[in-house]
C-alpha cells in the first residue's frame, strides 16, 4: 500500500538539508511524489523560514532548478514545531497528517530520540498507521541494538520498520547482485577455488568537517564499517536469493553475515589522524578511531579460507570507494612480466562512488619479441554508458513510500553485524597515529602482507558520506 503522507523528524537538521530535500525535489520532478510533506523539529522557525531553508538546500544541490516543480514541492510542505517528549507535539502532528490512511515517519534524528518519538506516535494513536524509517547507526553495539529494537517493537511491528543504510540505495551497490547473478561468466569462479582475497575500501580525504561532537561519539567502526562496508561485503559474497523480494534478499544476507567469524582484536588496526584532538567538539583525550582496517573470515562452503579485508579512514591520501576481488594466480606461470614489474593476478574492481563502474584487469602480451606480459584494464564507467541515474535517498524515500523492504536492512542482519564486531568494540585495539594525506597506519599493511598487500586504489573519487 502506498503511503499518503511523509513526515520528516529532524526537518531542520543537516541530513534533511543535504540529502532529503534535494531527493524530494527529484521525486517531484519525476512525478514520484504526490503526497504532502510534514516536517517536525524543535527549532522555532516560521513556516516561511522552514520553506526557505528547503529552497536554499535544493538550489545548492540541483543545477537548473525547474521553478514550477520547486513551487509545487514547497507548497506541499509545512512544519510542526515542538519537543519530541511532549504530547502536544504529536497532537499537532496528528492534525497535520489528517486522514492519511498510512504515513511514513522518517527519523532523521539521533538514535537516543527514537524511543521518545515512537512512544509519542503510539500515545497519539498514530503508530498503527505508520511506517518508521530509522537512520544508522542502529545502536552502538550488540546489546544497545537489541534494547533499541525491543523499545521500537513495543509500539510497531518489524514489518513497519525500515532501517536505512543509504549504500543500499546506490545503483552501484545494487549492481553487485546483477553483475554476479546475471553473468554466467563470473558465477562459476566466484568461490574459494578461484578467488585469492577480497578488499573493500572507503577512504575520505577530508576530516570530520565540523561534525566533531557527533563523530567523537561514534568513530569509524560504527560510522562506516558496521553498516556500509559489511553491507557491500554481503552483496559481494551472499548466495543467490530465490527471488528479488525484500524477504529473500534479507534471508541470504543474514546467512552470510552469520557465517562471518567474530573478529579478534589482533586482526584489527585502529588509527587516529594527527590533529583530530584539535577538532572542535572532540574530547582532548579522545580514544575514538578515525581509521579502521580489519581481516575477516567467512566460515562457509563457498568462502572458507579466503581472507576478507575492510578498511575505512578520514584524512586519507585520496577519496575512494571500491571493492576489489583478486583471483588466484595460474598454477604454472609460463610467462614473465615486463622487466621492473611483478607478476600480478587478475583483478576485478567495482568502483562504487562517483565515477562508478567496473574494471577487469587482465594480462596481455607486451609488445616486443619476448613473451612478456603486461596488465591492462577493461573499464566501463556507468554514467557514460547510462547517463545520470537516481541518487540513493531518492530511491530509498520512494521505496519507503511504496512499502518495499528490498533496499533496507532487517533486524537480524543488523544484530549479526554487531556480533561480528562485538569483541573488537569491547576490547578495542590500541590507537595508532597516522599523518593526514597518508594511507593510514603502516601496521595496517601487516594485516594483508601474506596476500601481497593492498591493491592500489583507482583514481576515480567519490564525495558522499
Amino acid at each position: 500500500m502506498r503511503a499518503e503522507c511523509l513526515v520528516l523528524f529532524g526537518a531542520t537538521g543537516d541530513l534533511a538539508k543535504k540529502k532529503l530535500f534535494p531527493a524530494l525535489y527529484h521525486m517531484q520532478l519525476n512525478n514520484e511524489l504526490d503526497i504532502p510533506v510534514v516536517g517536525v523539529a524543535s527549532t522555532r522557525w516560521t513556516q516561511e523560514e522552514f520553506k526557505q531553508n528547503a529552497v536554499d538546500a535544493i538550489r545548492k544541490a540541483v543545477k537548473d532548478v525547474d521553478e514550477n516543480v520547486l513551487n509545487a514541492l514547497i507548497s506541499s510542505m509545512r512544519l510542526v514545531i515542538g519537543d519530541y517528549r511532549e504530547p502536544a507535539t504529536f497532537e499537532e502532528l496528528g492534525i497535520a497528517v489528517g486522514n492519511a490512511a498510512l504515513t511514513v515517519y522518517y527519523l532523521a534524528i539521533a538514535p537516543d530520540q527514537f524511543t521518545a518519538v515512537t512512544n509519542g506516535l503510539a500515545n497519539a494513536g498514530l503508530a498503527s498507521k505508520a511506517r518508521l524509517v530509522v537512520e544508522k547507526p542502529f545502536g552502538r553495539d550488540l546489546e544497545s541494538a537489541k534494547a533499541l529494537n525491543e523499545a521500537l517493537e513495543q509500539v510497531v511491528r518489524e514489518d513497519q520498520i525500515y532501517r536505512i543504510d543509504h549504500y543500499l540505495g546506490k545503483e552501484s551497490v545494487e549492481d553487485l547482485l546483477v553483475f554476479r547473478f546475471a553473468n554466467t561468466l563470473f558465477e562459476p569462479v566466484w568461490n574459494r577455488r578461484y578467488i585469492s582475497n577480497i578488499q573493500i575500501t572507503m577512504f575520505e580525504k577530508f576530516g570530520v568537517e565540523g561534525r566533531g561532537r557527533f563523530y567523537d561519539g561514534v568513530g569509524a567502526m560504527r560510522d562506516v564499517l558496521q553498516n556500509h562496508l559489511l553491507q557491500v561485503l554481503a552483496m559481494l559474497t551472499m548466495e543467490p536469493p530465490i527471488d528479488l523480494s525484500g524477504e529473500s534478499i534479507q534471508n541470504e544476507k543474514v546467512k552470510l553475515l552469520s557465517a562471518i567469524r567474530e573478529v579478534e582484536p589482533a586482526e584489527i588496526v585502529r588509527g587516529q589522524y594527527v590533529g583530530y584532538l584539535d577538532e572542535p567538539g572532540v574530547a582532548p583525550d579522545s580514544d575514538v578511531e578515525t581509521f579502521t582496517a580489519m581481516r575477516l573470515h567467512i566460515d562457509n562452503w563457498r568462502w572458507a579460507g579466503v581472507p576478507i579485508f575492510l578498511r575505512t579512514g578520514k584524512r586519507m591520501a585520496e577519496t575512494s570507494l571500491e571493492a576489489v576481488v583478486e583471483f588466484q594466480q595460474p598454477p604454472r606461470l609460463l610467462f614473465k612480466p615486463v622487466e621492473g614489474h611483478l607478476s600480478s593476478p587478475n583483478v576485478l574492481r567495482f568502483r562504487l562512488g562517483v565515477g562508478d563502474g567496473v574494471d577487469i584487469q587482465l594480462q596481455v602480451k607486451a609488445p616486443g619479441s619476448q613473451m612478456f606480459t603486461s596488465p591492462v584494464d577493461l573499464s566501463v564507467e556507468f554514467s557514460a554508458a547510462f547517463g545520470e541515474r537516481q541518487e540513493a535517498y531518492e530511491r530509498l524515500l520512494d521505496a519507503a513510500i511504496e512499502g518495499d523492504h528490498f533496499r533496507f536492512t532487517r533486524i537480524d542482519a543488523v544484530l549479526e553485524s554487531w556480533r561480528i564486531l562485538n569483541t573488537a568494540l569491547k576490547q578495542p585495539a590500541a590507537l595508532e597515529p597516522y599523518e593526514s594525506g597518508s594511507h593510514g597506519p603502516t601496521c595496517a599493511d601487516d594485516l594483508i602482507a601474506d596476500v601481497g598487500g593492498w591493491n592500489p586504489l583507482h583514481n576515480a573519487a567519490f564525495t558522499e558520506n
